[in-house]
């Protein structure tokens, strides 16, 4: 500490000697840093909207990853104590990656929605502002109801799963509404908040409201979040599941879905993959497996579309209606058809699989867990043996608990 401060000051000293003329030279304008005094809420709008869809993209991809490893969509292939966590589906409340990777950008993207839904912006039932605000604290809200066990929002109260997935319709509704009335962008915004306005009623049970928000989805839509391969900015513009493969070698495509499918592309990672690769870990014994879905931190990642709204549809109809769509997308992707028992239970079965090659690495496969557990395969079963030596056997865990940063910070708790 004397060291420093010696050095401190005679920097100090020195600068003084150089920049006598200067009575503010220790000011320097960091361009990565926006004064919050400087902000108008109503001029600066735009930026604040987009500000919270990039904080919701950024929180996805976390989203995406996290619950991979917790279905089985990956193996957790590095050794991280609190990663592992989630490939054992035994979570604790003090596990640091569930508040800072997961609980925390989710946070952050609903704190700065409502940030813009609370200034007073004129036109507020058209205001293209409002509409992307409303957007995602939809998806928010329907990702905190489908991967926590409860949830709350700003240091509020405790939120049950249906209080979770009631907000998501809420702001689906109003953002449908303000993007319709908004228009050019609104429109894909509504579109997106249709899909995801079934996909909550699915959550919740609630069939014929998913079918009907599902119909209304036009037909080939499609709407994906979109990254940058950013040197300096890599942790929050970049495709996270590519980052979390050439980066830290943390995601490997699980055994069970390493099929010869287009949907779901895989390779044996070469061996110029990234300068570390001698730390990368081998999953299973066998060369590193890493995912082909998004070869770029670049690579956009779908969020909504027809496709989706399609198999809420299915699944929320009956076996004729899921067997229809399973042998339409299995020819679709040069399979064959499908030979397996009819029963509902087994269609049901096969009807998931098939949804999981579809959105591998997109973030819904905890849903249908949730919503069907004995028809998700892949899932870690409880009380086998975890695939990675050296760690306890698999828990029950069937969704994430908050971290004890909220509990213990929220009066609410």
């Amino acid at each position: 500490m004397r060291m420093h401060t010696r050095f401190f000051g005679t920097a100090i000293a020195a600068g003084a000697l150089l920049l006598g003329g200067c009575t503010d030279w220790l000011s320097v304008k960091n361009p990565t840093v926006i004064d919050n005094d400087a902000l108008d809420p109503v001029a600066d709008a735009n930026l604040l909207a987009r500000s919270a869809q990039q904080n919701f993209a950024s929180a996805y991809g976390h989203l995406i990853v996290y619950s991979s490893w917790f279905v089985g969509e990956t193996d957790v292939s590095e050794t991280f104590p609190t990663r592992n966590e989630f490939g054992r589906r035994d979570i604790t409340i003090q596990n640091g990656s569930l508040d800072t990777d997961v609980w925390f950008p989710l946070s952050q993207s609903v704190a700065s929605s409502y940030l813009v839904l609370n200034a007073a912006l004129p036109n507020p039932a058209s205001n293209i502002n409002y509409a992307r605000a409303n957007f995602v604290l939809g998806f928010a809200y329907a990702f905190m109801a489908e991967q926590f066990c409860r949830g709350t929002v700003l240091a509020g109260p405790e939120l049950s799963t249906i209080d979770m997935l009631d907000s998501a319709v809420a702001h689906f509704n109003t953002a449908i509404s303000q993007g319709t009335a908004a228009g050019g962008e609104g429109d894909s915004l509504a579109n997106a908040s249709r899909v995801g306005l079934a996909r909550a009623q699915l959550q919740a049970g609630r069939l014929p409201q998913a079918i009907a928000a599902a119909a209304s989805v036009p037909a080939g839509f499609s709407y994906s979040l979109k990254y940058k391969d950013d040197l300096a900015q890599r942790f929050r513009l970049a495709n996270r599941m590519w980052f979390y493969v050439q980066d830290r070698g943390s995601i490997a495509v699980a055994p069970i879905w390493r099929v010869t499918d287009p949907r779901v592309p895989w390779i044996v990672a070469p061996a110029t993959l990234a300068p570390q690769d001698a730390a990368y870990s081998t999953d299973r014994g066998v060369p590193y497996v890493i995912q082909q879905k998004y070869p770029g931190y670049d690579r956009p990642v779908r969020l909504a579309s027809k496709l989706e709204a399609d198999y809420i549809a299915a699944e929320a109809q009956d076996t004729t209606a899921q067997l229809a769509l399973i042998d339409a997308r299995r020819a679709a992707n040069s399979q064959p058809a499908y030979g397996g028992a009819r029963d509902p239970n087994s269609v049901l079965t096969e009807f998931f699989t098939q949804r999981g090659l579809e959105f591998y690495l997109e973030g819904k496969r905890l849903g249908d867990f949730r919503r069907h557990p004995t028809n998700i395969i892949g899932v870690p079963v409880p009380a086998s043996t975890y695939w990675k030596p050296g760690f306890a056997p698999v828990s029950n865990n069937v969704c994430y608990p908050l971290p004890i940063t909220e509990i213990d910070n929220n009066p609410n708790f």
